[in-house]
């Protein structure tokens, strides 16, 4: 596969289609270092290896990518250049690799997911679990069948983060009493053409491969590729996912490709608990607020990147900042567990907390309510 352009839709699309023999789970021996490999270098690919490299002990040994050049940028961006490159992940799955992060665009998660699976590799996957419904019901029944020594993690780093984590027990705790409101917020700086070419849907394997980015068939729109994060906070959080959603959103900066700029949901969850997300790439000048607010029966918790909130009442206002990056951190629980031998598979809840984005997605596209159940049952 050293000629991308020559790569047809079955390779490309569907590289993941040939079956490969389940190995037992690798790198569960307590105090091991796992070996990983990277399937898919873009930016976000040699954002979590970057972490990996940081935060743990484990073993970059295999790159995998269909472009050479993207392959070689990553290793210059993350400083070494002994990581074994591949343009065919099942040649990489079929390697003594015991981990594997797949950073591949999300149009093309349920075909690598279910390959991975099929491998017993020990599986980090960015979010989205994918862009459709039908391919998040592929997550889950591929985690479903997952062999039970493997750690499947779903991208959704947060769920990780030391202050989150302290939010969260709190929370457990009863610190705030019941959860009456939620509200989340994902305001940020939009992206920019790359070139004139990015106002043309890609109409080849490969282009959609490269410029999937800015088109919603591809990415899943803002809801789905980028404001999950904190849908994934508030299903957490409530315990859940959503009954129903109503929404609207709208495209009004005149960007290149087909994705929503801004949009507001409403989901309903049980005993009529409301969570409201805002969501926006309208934001100028490197411009970035995120967080997520629970409102509860006696205080207010306030989550984010940067830190977590504890209100109780006037002059009762505690703030404890982040000590790194929440990558970081959910790479290092993964390694450990990986180490320790304590599997997690979260391939189920994620593919949820993507699903609930799409339900978000198609009130907006509804203009009206559509529940949990019209989804899954579309």
């Amino acid at each position: 596969m050293r000629n991308p352009d020559s790569t047809t839709r079955r390779t490309v699309l569907r590289a993941a289609a040939m079956a490969l023999p389940l190995a037992a789970a690798r790198g569960s021996a307590a105090n091991s270092t796992p070996s990983v490999g990277l399937i898919g270098c873009g930016g976000r690919g040699g954002s979590l290896v970057g972490a990996l490299l940081q935060a743990t002990d484990a073993r970059l040994v295999a790159m995998c990518d269909l472009f050479d050049e993207q392959i070689a940028r990553t290793k210059q961006r993350i400083g070494t250049q002994s990581p074994k490159a591949y343009n065919d992940l099942n040649e990489l799955l079929a390697s003594d690799v015991d981990a594997v992060i797949i950073a591949t665009p999300p149009f093309v998660h349920a075909d690598h997911f279910e390959a991975a699976v099929k491998s017993g590799k020990h599986i980090y996957i960015e979010k989205p679990a994918a862009v459709t419904v039908e391919d998040c019901k592929r997550i889950m029944k591929a985690s479903d069948s997952a062999d039970r020594r493997i750690n499947i993690t779903m991208g959704f780093q947060r769920r990780y983060a030391k202050t989150y984590r302290l939010a969260k027990q709190a929370h457990d705790s009863g610190a705030i009493g019941d959860i009456r409101m939620a509200h989340a917020h994902f305001l940020k700086t939009g992206p920019s053409p790359r070139s004139s070419a990015d106002r043309v849907r890609p109409q080849t394997d490969v282009e959609k491969i490269k410029r999937w980015h800015i088109w919603r068939d591809l990415a899943g729109d803002l809801i789905v590729e980028n404001n999950v994060h904190c849908i994934d906070v508030l299903n957490w959080f409530l315990g859940a996912h959503p009954l129903s959603a109503v929404g609207r959103g709208a495209r009004t900066a005149g960007r290149a490709g087909d994705m929503r700029d801004n949009n507001n949901v409403v989901f309903e969850y049980e005993d009529g608990v409301l969570a409201s997300l805002a969501g926006s790439t309208l934001g100028s000048n490197s411009y970035r607020e995120v967080h997520e607010q629970f409102f509860g029966t006696n205080g207010m918790i306030e989550t984010s990147e940067l830190h977590w909130r504890h209100y109780r009442g006037r002059d009762d206002d505690v703030l404890e900042k982040s000590e790194r990056s929440t990558t970081q951190d959910s790479m290092e629980a993964f390694v450990r567990r990986i180490a320790e031998g304590k599997p997690e598979n979260t391939g189920v809840r994620g593919a949820e907390s993507t699903l609930t984005a799409i339900l978000g997605q198609m009130a907006m596209d509804a203009r009206g309510e559509v529940t949990w159940d019209e989804m899954m049952e579309g």
